[in-house]
């Protein structure tokens, strides 16, 4: 019998760690980093890492690197070296491009391009599953069993982690309820609660769908600007009222509300993009500057859904070809994909226009 947490409750408690500022440990059998979210460590916790003496880095990944002209030697990541005299501006500059265009000279940055790179590349995951600025400082430890005890830390162990954080978590149904809405009288809402603590996520049934023919379906991620706030610059809020609007009217389907906010970066870097969109970057080019990839989001979550309510295929409406390809190669059939075009105005339209050159979306 053991109370002990298992890899995927270790990291959920790492996760909230590191979003409170504290540090988490890990390790393998050869060796161990101490990792900090270059976002929320305080100067005090800095000073504490510079009296454990080893060189510090700031990881980065490939595309914040590239903003900052900095040697991506490992490939998707940078190791800057923290220099002696770094205070915490100098590491939250580096990891947040808010005040680039004012100060874009941060170097010269001299990366690192001995030794493993892997658990760098972990904390960087970590980090980013935190829905945190992808940066994080790491010191190599010596005794890190002993030093994370003496410290309460969170220890992950390297090779548990690395395999759960690539997969999709298990979702559990908690419950389902009937919920008359403007779109249809006939609504159920279910709940999915994933097994790693992260975000519920819903399924909006619209009347009683076969399950043996292709369902009209809708993956929406969630956007609070758009959905609730009625934002002007992008086409959610449109869309997700359009898909329920189209279920009703047809009499039934799914419409599944994911909470992968911001393209899965979460709300705060998506106003952080938002705050780089006002200096005159697009989309794409914002994620980038903060480290991101154009796209986080992970539609293997909807197929995982659509699988346990029991649907084999669907006719999906979506202007993404991503999503097409996500639902079939998870075992979904996709038999027909039907466009939903809504939304467009003033203030979007250059959005709009960056998702079909960049993004590869059909309007």
């Amino acid at each position: 019998m053991s109370f002990a947490p298992d890899i995927i409750e270790t990291l959920a408690r790492a996760r909230a760690d590191l979003r409170m500022g504290v540090p988490v440990v890990i390790a393998d059998a050869k060796a161990a980093v101490l990792v900090l979210a270059a976002e929320t460590m305080d100067a005090q916790r800095l000073a504490d890492l510079r009296v454990l003496g080893g060189v510090p880095v700031l990881a980065i990944t490939a595309r914040r690197a590239e903003t900052l002209k900095a040697r991506a030697y490992d490939g998707d990541l940078a190791r800057i070296v923290l220099p002696p005299d770094a205070r915490l501006d100098w590491v939250l500059a580096v990891a947040d491009p808010a005040d680039d265009l004012k100060t874009p000279m941060k170097g010269p940055l001299l990366s690192a391009r001995e030794g493993d790179a892997g658990m760098h590349r972990l904390a960087i995951r970590l980090v980013k599953t935190a829905q945190l600025l992808p940066s994080a400082v790491v010191l190599d430890l010596q005794d890190a069993a002993a030093f994370a005890l003496a410290n309460s830390l969170t220890v992950v162990q390297a090779a548990l982690a690395g395999p759960v954080l690539e997969q999709v978590s298990d979702l559990h149904p908690v419950v389902a309820a009937r919920l008359p809405m403007e779109a249809a009288g006939a609504g159920r809402l279910h709940i999915y609660r994933p097994e790693d603590g992260g975000e519920e996520h819903y399924a909006i049934e619209i009347g009683r769908p076969s399950r043996d023919a292709p369902v009209l379906a809708r993956l929406h991620s969630a956007c609070f600007t758009g959905d609730v706030l009625g934002s002007l610059k992008c086409d959610c809020g449109p869309q997700l009222r359009g898909a329920l609007a189209q279920m009703g009217a047809e009499g039934e389907g799914v419409l599944l509300y994911l909470n992968q906010e911001g393209r899965g970066i979460g709300l705060a870097n998506k106003m952080r993009a938002y705050s780089l969109q006002d200096q005159g970057f697009d989309t794409v080019e914002a994620n980038h500057r903060l480290g991101f990839e154009d796209d986080e989001r992970d539609f293997r979550i909807g197929s995982t859904i659509l699988k346990s309510m029991g649907f084999s295929s669907v006719r999906l409406l979506t202007n993404n070809p991503r999503k097409i390809d996500m639902m079939q190669a998870n075992g979904i059939t996709v038999t027909e994909r039907v466009p939903l075009k809504v939304g467009e105005n003033v203030h979007n339209r250059a959005y709009l226009a960056t998702k079909a050159l960049k993004s590869g979306h059909l309007f």
